[in-house]
């Protein structure tokens, strides 16, 4: 989360008039993440969270996005669910943007997770893809595998200014993703971005997720990958194996993997990593005016695609 756009007392006043909230108390910008501006919102009502959805977020897309997070919360699921107006809406503007008003979700996220975070993440990934299950919304992962060597090709320049020699090892990398990415796995709703600043906790249990606005339709075992890469890698750099198969037990502990995913897992985390690396190749030549936060070097993602490649995760190991 992040802020770029700035809502006065007076224009959230407006806003929240055609909600059954009451009157605002407190409201402050949360200066996290890079994507949309963020505030939270503390009225008669309760707790909120106002999200005014920046361009790169298409406004096309935010009717699934919400729609998914209505329905993950009817389904049970702890996520934060979007708040009607009196006339039923749930996308509004504010600002000449789309905006919309969320329930607060309690808990808070771990900034270094150890073995039973994992578990308990892995845990709620799981529970998350099943509760996604019937959701009429369409959206293919515009930032899925298909769309890689097209995100890149514009962006060598600049992995190459980052580090010399890494436009070819890219190149690679992405020919070898292309080549062996498989076609059969199951796929469904996936979150696309479930990073420990995404993921909340209340003491040591699994309280919720937030932030569904790169979920897609995409391959489970996809999601399990990006995930590994968020939650299995040491301030360092170093992979830990042991984190890593925690993760996959705890998701184990709602839906089983079939053999073909499992034997996939490999090749998804390495996907996950390219995934990452892009898009923050994309974004360190490219900051949004106006942000609170700098973007975060590619250089991180460009470790954990080299760590991919060493064969970082064993299969072995998570057995």
């Amino acid at each position: 989360m992040a802020v770029y756009t700035d809502v006065s007392a007076a224009e959230l006043e407006g806003f929240l008039a055609d909600f059954d909230v009451g009157a605002a108390r407190a409201f402050r910008g949360v200066a996290e993440g890079v994507e949309n501006s963020n505030f939270l919102v503390e009225s008669v009502g309760g707790r909120f969270i106002l999200t005014v959805y920046e361009k790169r977020t298409r406004a096309a897309d935010l009717p699934f996005f919400l729609g998914l997070m209505r329905h993950l919360a009817a389904r049970g699921y702890p996520s934060p669910a979007p708040i009607a107006d009196r006339n039923g809406a749930v996308l509004k503007s504010l600002r000449g943007k789309p905006a919309a008003l969320v329930a607060f979700l309690p808990g808070l996220p771990v900034t270094t997770p150890d073995v039973g975070h994992c578990r308990q993440a892995g845990e709620g990934l799981a529970w998350l893809h099943l509760a996604a299950q019937g959701f009429a919304g369409r959206r293919a992962n515009d930032l899925g595998h298909a769309a890689w060597a097209a995100m890149f090709a514009p962006l060598a320049g600049a992995a190459e200014a980052l580090k010399r020699g890494l436009a070819r090892t890219i190149e690679k990398d992405l020919a070898t993703l292309a080549e062996q990415w498989p076609a059969d796995l199951p796929g469904g709703i996936v979150h696309a971005d479930y990073f420990p600043d995404n993921v909340f906790f209340e003491g040591d249990r699994f309280a919720g997720a937030i932030d569904f606005y790169f979920a897609a339709e995409d391959a489970l075992a996809y999601d399990i990958g990006v995930a590994l890469n968020a939650w299995c890698f040491d301030a360092d750099g170093a992979w830990d194996g042991t984190r890593a198969r925690a993760f996959v037990e705890g998701y184990e502990r709602r839906r089983r993997l079939m053999d073909k995913e499992r034997a996939a897992l490999p090749l998804m985390a390495r996907g996950g990593a390219m995934r990452f690396f892009l898009t923050r190749l994309a974004d360190w030549g490219a900051p949004a005016r106006g942000a609170l936060v700098r973007p975060k070097s590619p250089l991180e993602f460009e470790a954990r695609l080299a760590a991919h490649r060493a064969g970082a995760l064993r299969l072995d190991a998570l057995a």
